[in-house]
């Protein structure tokens, strides 16, 4: 398959079983939500695949470990624990809400942006693109799930 390696300057670097090396190089999941340890593609900085990944329990524990690493910081995903505010009925709608990395207040712009993922799982999307995860809104105080149920 491949290896992934930094160089001097902390770029991502890819080294296939040839010996070709791809500089600054960065993964990508194609269903991060649904599907995430299948179909990962290894792109340059154009955004053109490299190499493409069809399960990450193909690869040496290494190269996984790497990988998953990388693809951690690219998918920066704060999981909401509680939900501070009222959002309003208005779009965009302003949250103000406690994460696993600490207190922040966003914008949704419209309630499309509130995906329910299954059953207990949302995901919310800011004006921004920055997404949130409630894993299980049965774990939200009572003020929260109410807040969110508007949007459900």
């Amino acid at each position: 398959m491949f290896t992934l390696t930094h160089n001097d300057r902390k770029q991502l670097v890819l080294i296939t079983r040839n010996g070709d090396q791809f500089v600054d190089v960065e993964p990508v999941r194609s269903f991060p939500l649904s599907d995430p340890r299948h179909s990962v593609s290894i792109v340059d900085n154009k955004g053109r695949e490299i190499f493409f990944v069809e399960s990450l329990d193909d690869m040496s524990p290494e190269t996984r470990a790497m990988l998953e690493a990388e693809l951690s910081v690219r998918e920066f995903i704060p999981t909401i624990v509680r939900i501070i505010n009222e959002p309003g009925n208005a779009e965009p709608a302003t949250w103000q809400v406690e994460t696993d990395r600490g207190i922040t207040t966003f914008e949704v712009e419209s309630e499309d942006s509130i995906h329910k993922r299954d059953t207990h799982r949302v995901s919310i999307v800011d004006s921004h693109g920055i997404r949130y995860e409630i894993p299980d809104t049965r774990k939200l105080d009572h003020h929260s799930r109410r807040a969110l149920d508007r949007y459900l």
